[in-house]
């Protein structure tokens, strides 16, 4: 058993819902907590920066009166991403809102930084970095990471291309502290493999993507529910950094998903005033290589099915019933 901090234990689940960009706002990371699952959302999801002071606000007033309703099942905590490339010139205001609420984790992505880690763990939260290799594992645990977020081959949006057998295994050779692993999980046995394989938590997005709080368009919420394996694109073009996308959206932007051009890593941009990037990213959907799963496969465990906005055809559901699919069964 791996040595969790105090806010990883007693969770309802061991499952962190990824942040999704764009896409996760208040209203599905509340949701989220309230299952039992550790809610999260990037930081650069508000925008203007202005806005994330009262996201942060929404969020801890929301669970905080939650818990005084619900004492014998409080909420579980939340998470909020950080991109911590030198190219985001909002980080060190977002982190000052992060610190100012408190925020019980912190996920951090495209590099590793003491002093934000100083600055998680001066009011007590946790650390969890994206990696995809053992090398930048070990790079993050030494910057003063808490936890290590595996992102094997199939994981949606930005991914690596290592077996989850590999990248856990290598990791457990010398770590004990929490991993998290995403690629593919979007049910109860898979969590349930991925703990067998030695992580502790399940990272999962594309599966909250379909759902009635997630802030996409109904076409990329019904594209989630009938993709398979088969529609994901590897690629780098759309941020400079490999991720996982849908082919019907590479095709609705008038681009081959076969024939992709490379993109220049250097010119990688997450600033706050990248509005371009923001704007091309409204159009091009990230997701995972596993279709997910409805009521109409029988594998939802009874729970109640809900339907994409205006798409009485599909199997879509409210983040209770993604929730309910995720029990063992």
């Amino acid at each position: 058993m791996s040595n969790l901090p105090q806010t990883l234990r007693q969770l309802k689940f061991p499952v962190i819902a990824s942040p999704l960009f764009i896409i996760s706002n208040p209203k599905l990371v509340i949701e989220q907590c309230k299952a039992g699952v550790i809610g999260s959302m990037p930081a650069l999801n508000a925008r203007p920066a202005s806005q994330l002071d009262e996201w942060l606000a929404e969020i801890t007033e929301t669970l905080a009166a939650y818990d005084r309703a619900h004492p014998d099942n409080p909420a579980a905590p939340f998470a909020i991403n950080q991109i911590v490339h030198k190219s985001n010139d909002r980080l060190d205001h977002d982190m000052e809102m992060c610190v100012k609420y408190k925020v019980p984790m912190i996920i951090t992505s495209l590099g590793a930084r003491e002093e934000i880690n100083q600055a998680a763990h001066s009011y007590g939260a946790v650390v969890m970095h994206d990696i995809i290799n053992d090398k930048f594992a070990h790079k993050a645990i030494e910057k003063g990471a808490d936890g290590l977020i595996a992102v094997a081959t199939g994981a949606g949006g930005h991914a690596g291309v290592k077996s989850p057998f590999a990248l856990i295994q290598e990791i457990r050779e010398w770590f004990d502290g929490p991993v998290a692993l995403s690629g593919s999980i979007a049910n109860g046995g898979a969590i349930l493999a991925a703990q067998a394989m030695g992580a502790d938590f399940a990272y999962i997005g594309s599966a909250f993507i379909a759902t009635e709080e997630a802030r996409a368009l109904d076409a990329y919420k019904q594209c989630v529910v009938d993709s398979t394996s088969d529609d994901i694109v590897y690629s780098n073009l759309f941020t400079g950094v490999h991720g996982n996308y849908l082919a019907p959206s590479i095709r609705n932007a008038g681009l081959d998903p076969e024939n992709l051009p490379q993109s220049d890593p250097s010119k990688m941009n997450f600033g706050g005033d990248a509005k371009k990037s923001l704007e091309r990213h409204l159009g091009l959907w990230p997701g995972h290589q596993r279709r997910e799963e409805s009521g109409a496969h029988g594998r939802t465990g009874g729970a109640p099915q809900a339907r994409v906005p205006g798409s009485p055809h599909a199997p879509g559901a409210v983040t209770k019933t993604v929730i309910a699919a995720l029990r063992w069964r």
